[in-house]
């Protein structure tokens, strides 16, 4: 390729409907060109998370008004793109195939070569759109629906580390927020309240420290704080604010040192000598949690990388980069990529705890 490749990204995994596009030059830099997200919560609030069903509804009535403005603030029309990249998973099922079939329409309306893109790769390629990074690299993915460790090996190839054996991270500070009455999306509620509250005042576990193996667990710490605020009842404004505050510095510390048992196994692991960390995923843009990973980063003296706030969250130009990534390979998808809800980056990782019918979460 001898310009600038121009791929239009689709997202609509979860609970945000979102369109992009993005350059990607032939020495491998790449610049966002539009990015466009629009937030369903409101449509969510009252039932205190994600409806499945509303999700794709919602996906529906507005994907392809959000892929119009993408188009023209990117001053690119339909013909100009080089491919079309849409999420096929993992995600909800219903929002999942809204995206898919709107992108291989168009892919086959405009005759433009498809992308069916893991979500999760997106995320952990982000870096290398924001910051030129490229792997190898090991990551942290904390978002709401998975919390892992990869180590990144290039593009298509990962290497699963640890993994949560329950709730996801961003899962937990969502639970917490709505057992303490605070608004949604969790984790930037929950977050408010902590910068308020005296972390020192509940003592509650860190799950799984110290352990051998870097898995991740949120579940029992989510117990304990709902716990403290049953014997707390009626909870005063301040309870409320230490809660947060104290969950927090759980979270913080639990995640610290499972990365540092990651880092470990990645450097036994890795052929080349581990110089990066990187953190992705809509948890990333906690500010708490950034900081003791920065932290333990240079006391490991790896360089320490996480994504833009504005691309932590679900959003289409990560969509459009791994897109992109895989396109310069020569990689393409058929008109039959199935849409996959579960979908893991290491196909070779065995559960941590179980699976279902489904097989094992992502």
């Amino acid at each position: 390729m001898n310009r600038q490749t121009l791929i239009l990204g689709i997202e609509t995994s979860c609970d945000e409907t979102a369109a992009a596009v993005v350059a990607r030059s032939a020495t491998g830099s790449g610049r966002i060109l539009a990015n466009v997200v629009r937030s369903q919560w409101e449509a969510h609030r009252a039932f205190g998370g994600v409806v499945p069903e509303i999700a794709a509804r919602a996906h529906a009535e507005c994907l392809d008004l959000l892929i119009e403005e993408a188009l023209a603030q990117s001053g690119c029309a339909l013909a100009d793109l080089d491919a079309i990249a849409a999420t096929a998973g993992p995600g909800l099922v219903g929002g999942l195939i809204v995206g898919l079939v709107t992108g291989k329409a168009l892919a086959l309306a405009a005759r433009k070569p498809f992308l069916a893109i893991n979500h999760l790769e997106a995320h952990a390629l982000t870096i290398g759109l924001t910051s030129g990074l490229r792997p190898p690299y090991l990551l942290l993915l904390v978002s709401g629906g998975h919390t892992q460790t990869l180590l990144v090996e290039g593009v298509g190839r990962y290497r699963r580390l640890g993994t949560t054996i329950d709730d996801a991270l961003g899962e937990a500070f969502d639970k917490t927020a709505k057992l303490l009455g605070l608004g949604q999306p969790g984790g930037p509620a929950v977050e408010r309240l902590a910068a308020l509250g005296n972390a020192a005042r509940f003592d509650l576990p860190r799950p799984l420290k110290g352990r051998v193996e870097p898995h991740f667990s949120f579940a029992g710490l989510k117990t304990a704080v709902r716990r403290q605020a049953i014997a707390l009842q009626p909870l005063k404004d301040d309870d409320i604010a230490d809660l947060c505050a104290s969950f927090q510095a759980a979270v913080a510390d639990a995640v610290t040192d499972r990365c540092a048992r990651a880092i470990d196994l990645a450097a036994q692991l890795s052929a080349d000598p581990l110089r990066h960390f990187v953190v992705a995923g809509g948890v990333a843009a906690n500010i708490r949690l950034r900081a003791d990973l920065a932290g333990l980063a240079s006391a490991r003296g790896l360089s320490f990388h996480v994504a833009p706030v504005a691309l932590c969250g679900d959003n289409a130009a990560m969509i459009a980069w791994a897109g992109a990534e895989r396109f310069a390979l020569g990689w393409v998808d058929g008109l039959d990529a199935p849409v996959r809800p579960r979908w893991p980056l290491d196909p070779s990782a065995l559960p941590a705890l179980g699976s279902g019918l489904k097989g094992a979460k992502a």
